[in-house]
């Protein structure tokens, strides 16, 4: 397997790094005191990544989008592991649905998400349905005037800044399973939904996950995305590509607290020596380091799958997936042992790092449920 990285998209990881460094870093602290991002601000930033070629780099070249493959995903989102989740929102990674745009769709919806002159979310898991889709309760009902959906999403990130909703709903509970379920694109204004007030969290300071309901929410036919029965295809095909950005991210998050790691432990002195000529101290950055390397291997495998259209790219996600987020809750760990008590406080990043780094064993599919396809895969004998 050649893991060698094509020039073109180390320049493109080398822009999305300077990107990083120049626009958002700056903000870091802001964002994490207030736990909040200033719309404007946030809009300003897309339209800067806009101008670097850089927004809705995931989509297809067809449809307006930058066209990178997987291995350039992962290699963005290595660098975007630099900074924080909120921030990261900058830098315009697309529902990966919106491909499916119809003709009737490209001006009011295709083409001003892709300039950032609006913003869209998917809306998937409800209070009794996570990853068990067939407990899926919202329903869709056919109406002189469209459709009308009836549910309740939870835990959606931006939902509550997002202008448009991609909302799954059932629209045949007969059918199997594949084919019950369609995508709505739903205005967050429209009067039948209700906005609950974002969830306060652990981690992932600025980055708004709330709740929603909808009442009698009437959408007309054109707000369909794709085809009726075909949303579990509209928001399936981007789970595994989003599993392995994931893990691309926690890599370079990791990579930022080694980093740290190593020039706080040549820096600092006990006992009238540079911490990192202390042996307990060079056996956690060892760990830190070959933890951080094997994650990019699963990750640039699962990237090469993924770019050759190996139906082996689903395990290979999951695969990354796994490793990568738990490996950075232990290097995070590491890096607060490396740090000491100063780890431990608010005014270094490694405080941030170690509250972060939870959530991603739990979005896009948890540490369990990766572990649940994987078993199922050797069961069956690979």
């Amino acid at each position: 397997m050649d893991l060698s990285i094509p020039v073109e998209l180390e320049s493109l990881q080398q822009t999305v790094r300077e990107f990083v460094r120049r626009e958002l870093l700056p903000l870091e602290a802001q964002v994490e005191n207030e736990d909040h991002i200033d719309p404007q601000v946030m809009r300003k930033l897309q339209k800067r990544s806009v101008e670097l070629g850089l927004y809705g780099f995931n989509l297809p070249a067809d449809v307006g989008g930058g066209g990178v493959g997987p291995l350039g995903q992962v290699l963005v989102g290595e660098a975007m592991g630099q900074t924080t989740m909120a921030l990261g929102e900058a830098l315009g990674r697309l529902p990966q649905a919106l491909r499916l745009a119809s003709e009737q769709q490209l001006d009011w919806f295709l083409e001003p998400a892709l300039l950032a002159d609006i913003t869209v979310c998917n809306a998937l898991t409800e209070p009794e349905a996570g990853s068990d889709l067939a407990r899926l309760s919202t329903r869709a009902e056919l109406c002189s005037d469209g459709w009308r959906l009836n549910g309740a999403k939870q835990f959606i990130s931006n939902a509550e800044v997002s202008d448009y909703l991609l909302v799954l709903a059932v629209t045949d509970s007969s059918a199997p399973l594949r084919d019950r379920f369609t995508t709505f694109i739903v205005d967050r204004t429209n009067p039948g939904v209700q906005m609950m007030p974002r969830y306060r969290k652990m981690g992932w300071r600025g980055y708004p996950i709330s709740a929603f309901a909808m009442t009698d929410c009437l959408v007309d036919g054109g707000r369909v995305l794709g085809e009726v029965g075909c949303g579990f295809e509209v928001m399936m095909e981007s789970v595994n590509m989003t599993r392995l950005y994931l893990a691309s991210k926690c890599v370079g998050t990791a990579r930022e607290a080694l980093r740290l790691s190593q020039e706080y432990a040549n820096l600092r002195k006990t006992f009238g020596r540079p911490l990192g000529e202390h042996q307990a101290i060079q056996f956690k950055l060892a760990d830190m380091d070959v933890d951080i390397e094997a994650a990019r291997m699963l990750v640039l495998a699962g990237a090469c799958d993924g770019e050759a259209g190996r139906p082996s790219f689903r395990i290979a996600a999951s695969r990354a997936k796994l490793f990568a987020t738990e490996m950075l809750g232990r290097v995070a760990d590491s890096a607060v042992v490396v740090f000491g008590a100063a780890g431990y406080m608010s005014d270094l990043p490694i405080e941030r790092i170690y509250r972060d780094a939870r959530a991603f064993r739990i979005g896009e599919g948890t540490s369990e449920m990766q572990r649940i396809q994987i078993g199922r895969h050797v069961l069956r004998g690979r």
